[in-house]
């Protein structure tokens, strides 16, 4: 089982039927038209056997209007056809339509939601859900649509059984309960061998997913083979669920093909004897034999349920991507400016239960840069996403120069926040676009070229084959000058508040000290939150938030702090003493050492 089982996926049943009934509404007009189609073809077949016994009756006669009747066997032979032609071609675009809603919605819904929610689904998984489980879910409507009308013709064979001769009727209704049962036994069982199927499915894309974002560290350890056997080790599971779930249906069909046949031979043998009476004529005995068969039909229709059952068992991988919650969003599409004061006020997150950031009182004046520091699981990289709004407080508010950031839209929200990261994704046909990527108004060379001159990345730019024009794919870069591209992409941004969760550990110290000098003197004014472990940047900030245990332990200057030999130990071996003299606050050899 993978770690997205559990209550998660039990209740995306539920929310697995509201997708379906939405992508049904998305093509309702051509889910109406499949239905339509196929209930026409279905009248035209229920139809044909009570004209074609008419007819032949009046051959048989030799009465002049037989004509006519064959004529009429013939239209409604034509017309099945054409609609069943149809029914078969606009189900293809029913399900091609609802398959791309639901890939659409799920995929905006994974946008939408604040990452860590994202990130509980691995990125084989989401790839799985996204692809086969919602084309297996966008066949849901126009199956359900046929399955319906599937029925038709087996029912109105039965009823018309009836009307042309009881009892012709009861040795076929004799029958009905064996099949019933065997249809309910198909459905139950397979539903729960398909979902099982789909659940390997996804242990086993995740883990590919993990081995090919891994490949070098698999490959620098010579763990290949066992990588590939970790991969394949749920193959043994796969191939059992398949042969279950193709055990279910195939006995199922078997089943249903030989107690079907075994009804007809019994229709036809009392259709027989009635004929031998005199009460039943040519005409009727061919016309009961006919409704037999559709009434016999109701076998076929264990292939429609099939389908059904597959595309509601995918439905429900893919609704684990449509019921993520969204991050709300205000309706104040302008905020009054002001020096960019950010205040956390009582501000609380819980992750899985566990409370990362509880009662985190902080006001950051305006223009001013603040480091956070602490140790590994802290609450750093919450607090930042907290402050620029990536995550939602569960209590607690956040404040912009007094503005509750969940009352702006999310497009101010992200005029007035830029983020960078320890490590960036980069979007964009080119280089360029890269750096200016998400920042409206669209910014001009000039200013694309200084955002990336003060992050240290324009010199590395320069040297590529066609500069800022140069395609990413043709770009090959370290993690430094990713992470580069990343504050150069910040620093473009703008806006009052400039959060940068360790922006800057993937760089030399000298490219470090160069990028936090730019911050200082050549990025545009506004208040900075500075995720950082490095000794020298919690140095050079105008104040210090040291954080343990999710909570703010003290807040101060550098050289204040650094009185606490706690504090110094945030730092590990960056803290220690440089050949036996201990560190200084801001300029001793040990800050020195971490700046050459």
């Amino acid at each position: 089982m993978t770690p997205t089982d559990g209550p998660g996926e039990a209740a995306a049943g539920s929310g697995a039927d509201r997708a379906v009934k939405a992508a049904a509404r998305h093509s309702a007009g051509r889910t109406a038209a499949v239905f339509g189609c196929s209930l026409a073809a279905a009248c035209a077949a229920l139809a044909e056997p009570a004209v074609l016994g008419h007819c032949l009756d009046l051959l048989l006669r030799s009465d002049p209007s037989g004509t006519r009747w064959a004529l009429y066997c013939a239209a409604l032979t034509v017309a099945e056809v054409l609609f069943d032609a149809a029914t078969t071609r606009l189900t293809g675009s029913v399900d091609a339509r609802s398959a791309a809603w639901l890939r659409r919605r799920a995929l905006g819904g994974l946008l939408r939601t604040a990452p860590h929610h994202a990130a509980r689904h691995s990125p084989g998984e989401i790839a799985a859900r996204l692809t086969a489980h919602a084309t297996g879910a966008g066949t849901v409507p126009a199956a359900v649509a046929t399955t319906a009308t599937a029925l038709l013709p087996p029912l109105g064979g039965l009823v018309a059984l009836f009307l042309v001769d009881v009892w012709t009727a009861l040795a076929f209704l004799a029958g009905l309960p064996v099949l019933a049962l065997l249809l309910k036994t198909f459905t139950r069982a397979s539903g729960a061998s398909v979902g099982r199927y789909q659940q390997v499915q996804l242990a086993m894309a995740g883990r590919l997913a993990e081995a090919l974002a891994g490949a070098r560290t698999i490959a620098a350890a010579g763990t290949a083979e066992r990588e590939a056997s970790r991969i394949l080790a749920p193959l043994p599971e796969l191939g059992r669920e398949g042969r279950q779930m193709w055990r279910i249906y195939g006995a199922t069909v078997a089943r249903t093909g030989t107690l079907m046949p075994l009804l007809l031979y019994v229709v036809l043998g009392v259709g027989g004897i009635r004929l031998a009476a005199g009460a039943l004529g040519v005409g009727g005995l061919l016309a009961a034999v006919r409704y037999a068969g559709l009434a016999a039909g109701a076998g076929a229709v264990t292939g429609r349920l099939s389908a059904v059952v597959r595309g509601r068992a995918a439905a429900r991988r893919t609704a684990t991507l449509l019921d993520l919650p969204e991050l709300p969003q205000g309706e104040r599409e302008h905020a009054p400016g002001g020096p960019g004061t950010l205040e956390l006020r009582g501000v609380r997150v819980e992750r899985a239960g566990k409370v990362v950031l509880r009662d985190v009182d902080l006001r950051i004046p305006g223009g001013t840069t603040t480091a956070v520091v602490g140790r590994s699981g802290s609450g750093k990289t919450v607090l930042a996403a907290v402050a620029g709004r990536l995550t939602a407080c569960d209590g607690g508010r956040v404040l912009l120069d007094g503005i509750p950031l969940e009352e702006l839209t999310a497009g101010a929200l992200r005029r007035e926040v830029g983020h960078a990261f320890a490590r960036p994704a980069l979007f964009g046909e080119s280089v360029g676009a890269a750096v200016s990527f998400g920042t409206h108004p669209e910014p001009g060379p000039d200013a694309v070229r200084a955002a990336a001159r003060a992050a240290g990345a324009d010199g590395f730019v320069r040297r590529l084959p066609e500069g800022y024009r140069t395609p990413l794919a043709e770009a090959p870069m370290s993690g430094g000058e990713q992470q580069r591209l990343g504050l150069a992409r910040a620093f473009c941004h703008g806006g009052r508040l400039l959060v940068l969760d360790d922006a800057t550990s993937s760089l030399d110290t000298v490219t470090a000290r160069e990028v936090e000098h730019a911050l200082a003197h050549e990025v545009p004014a506004g208040t900075r939150l500075v995720v950082t472990h490095r000794v020298a940047t919690a140095a050079r900030a105008d104040l210090v938030v040291w954080l343990e245990e999710g909570g703010v332990r003290a807040t101060g200057t550098h050289a204040e702090l650094w009185r606490d030999p706690a504090y110094r130990s945030v730092f590990g071996s960056v803290g220690e003493s440089v050949a036996g003299r201990p560190t200084g606050p801001g300029g001793g050899p040990g800050d020195r050492e971490a700046v050459r």
